[in-house]
């Protein structure tokens, strides 16, 4: 018998993560409580589908199986369903008693063991499936394990049940996580140059990354992207249309000189070098060096700055319209690379913000600040009271943080400017520039590894944007650099004692409309710590935060949990 040979896939669009609906059942019940079962999983599988995307908007498929899992045989069957549709996240929706290591044992154990797995069941009566849902995560906890259950609710009786939306809600934040552990495995980003400046904190720890997350770290030498700048290896034609894009679009492009002029030119053909490199390396995210070799050291030759380039790949939008969010980090931190690609797809494709953790400024030092310009502080404002950091930094800032969620990319464009580069890159290209609108909610986050554990810590907490009046916002930006973006972060439990003393790295990252449950999903899923050692946050708000696994619970706390499993 001949050997068959696979057909060519297209590598430019990898598979997508596949979650799996199915439901455990007891052989001895009646029919309709059978019928009402197998209603169940369509229900739940129905509502998940189209409620979860990749940042690039794709669609995660959702298959299910109407064969209630009684025992054995049944688990074997849906597993091999499983396996052909490619199904790596699966989730059992049980609405009556079953037999734990007869029914979900048999089926995971066809599985690798970090596959995500989810117990969602309503709060029933009549046929407890919330009894059969504590019993096996009981035994999956025992096992070692992780599991998330969510006891949501649906009507107690009646053959067609529908999930409540709290319920639905909490089974798509843990999907979002899901997917992001799932869909980043096997993927790459393309960092050009080392560790820029020295900077430990942005090392690519390229085995950690490897092992923990599933995701590859491929580097590039910035001469060879020196040499694709000098050789004109972009379209000269797209470069036109780019660059009119920004100058007809904008509030303004600083080129008070001839040889500007060429620099812009240059700055934004690294946009589309780098931009198709990284499409036939499908790589998912990017970083570049930058300091010192390729801007900065003038014993080189000084290239152009990357600021636009950076901007462009963490935006939604460029001259061709609407795009997928790819983060990029500046100074080639990976670290911070890392954090935005995460928090990224855990928000379904929000545009993250890179950011020097810059002046953090308290109550008293504003009130101070403002009355030697004679600007008059009431106190009122929550900013006032509780102060923010200036967010600040020459690259990689989203051209979307110009403007709040869901503005069009004219009314974007219209709120930036391109500065001169100044200070420390030897006036070759342009900056971005723009001060960022109050009320943006999100997180704010940043991933430090240990040498110590070996492990990933997220140092997070929730945050939105403030804006001071014109004139104090201005005199803020004059402080650090004006020519660069400016974001006024105000979190909401740490204070600012708290939130200067343990910033793990220079840099962070907020990403808007995450909710915290995903990303504490994710932390589980991924093994990743949670440091969000705020004194005032609460450490369990219902509704909010997702509730610990059992497995934390009976090992003696998440921390000592993760630490044991990295083991």
């Amino acid at each position: 018998m001949s050997a068959l040979i696979l057909e060519k896939s297209d590598p430019s669009t990898p598979g997508l993560p596949v979650i799996g609906v199915f439901a455990t059942c007891d052989p001895r019940i009646d029919s309709d409580s059978r019928t009402r079962a197998t209603n169940i999983v369509k229900m739940a599988a129905d509502l998940i589908s189209g409620e979860v995307r990749t940042p690039g908007k794709q669609e995660v498929p959702v298959v299910y199986s109407d064969v209630l899992v009684d025992g054995e045989q049944q688990a074997d069957t849906v597993a091999a369903q499983f396996k052909e549709a490619g199904v790596n996240i699966i989730l059992c929706v049980p609405d009556t008693w079953a037999f734990p290591q007869f029914t979900v044992m048999s089926l995971l154990a066809h599985f690798p063991p970090d596959t995500p797995f989810n117990f969602t069941t309503g709060n029933s009566g009549p046929r407890p499936g919330v009894v059969f849902t504590h019993a096996t995560n009981g035994a999956l906890a025992q096992s070692g394990r992780l599991a998330h259950i969510n006891v949501g609710s649906w009507e107690d009786t009646g053959l067609h049940p529908v999930m409540t939306a709290e319920t639905k809600a909490a089974l798509i934040d843990w999907c979002y996580a899901a997917v992001t552990i799932q869909g980043l495995k096997g993927k790459r980003v393309l960092v050009f140059g080392h560790d820029s400046m020295g900077m430990e904190t942005a090392l690519p720890h390229v085995a950690a990354t490897r092992n923990q997350f599933g995701l590859e770290i491929t580097r590039m030498d910035m001469k060879f992207l020196a040499d694709l700048l000098a050789r004109e290896s972009y379209d000269k034609e797209e470069l036109k249309r780019l660059r009119s894009w920004l100058e007809e679009g904008s509030a303004g492009i600083e080129l008070p000189e001839a040889a500007d002029s060429a620099n812009l030119d240059k700055s934004l053909a690294l946009y589309l070098i780098v931009r198709d490199l990284m499409k036939d390396l499908n790589a998912v995210g990017g970083g570049f060096m930058s300091q010192l070799e390729w801007g900065s050291d003038v014993r080189g030759i000084p290239l152009p700055v990357a600021d636009i380039m950076e901007s462009l790949f963490n935006s939604t939008f460029d001259h061709n319209g609407p795009k997928e969010v790819i983060p990029y980090a500046t100074e080639a931190d990976v670290q911070a690379l890392l954090t935005q690609l995460f928090m990224t797809w855990l928000s379904a494709g929000n545009p993250p913000l890179f950011m020097d953790f810059r002046k953090v400024w308290e109550p008293s030092e504003l009130k101070a600040f403002a009355g030697l310009r004679g600007i008059e502080l009431n106190g009122n404002t929550t900013w006032e009271q509780r102060g923010f950091v200036d967010g600040v930094n020459s690259g990689s800032a989203s051209f979307d943080w110009a403007a709040l969620p869901g503005a069009a990319p004219e009314e974007i464009l219209k709120k930036i400017t391109f500065p001169k580069a100044v200070e420390y890159f030897s006036y070759l290209g342009n900056s971005v520039h723009f001060i960022s609108p109050a009320g943006i909610e999100g997180i704010a986050a940043r991933l430090a590894y240990s040498s110590l554990s070996g492990m990933f810590s997220m140092v997070w907490d929730e945050a939105e944007t403030v804006l001071p009046p014109e004139k104090l916002a201005r005199a803020v930006c004059e402080t650090a650099n004006p020519t660069w973006p400016h974001t006024f972060v105000m979190p909401k439990y740490a204070t600012m004692t708290e939130y200067k003393q343990y910033a793990p790295a220079n840099h962070f990252h907020m990403t808007w409309n995450l909710k915290r449950a995903r990303l504490q999903f994710w932390m589980d899923m991924a093994n990743v710590l949670s440091v969000a050692p705020w004194a005032v946050k609460p450490e369990f708000e219902e509704g909010i935060d997702r509730p610990l696994p059992l497995l934390y619970l009976i090992n003696g706390g998440e921390d000592q949990t993760k630490l044991m499993r990295k083991k």
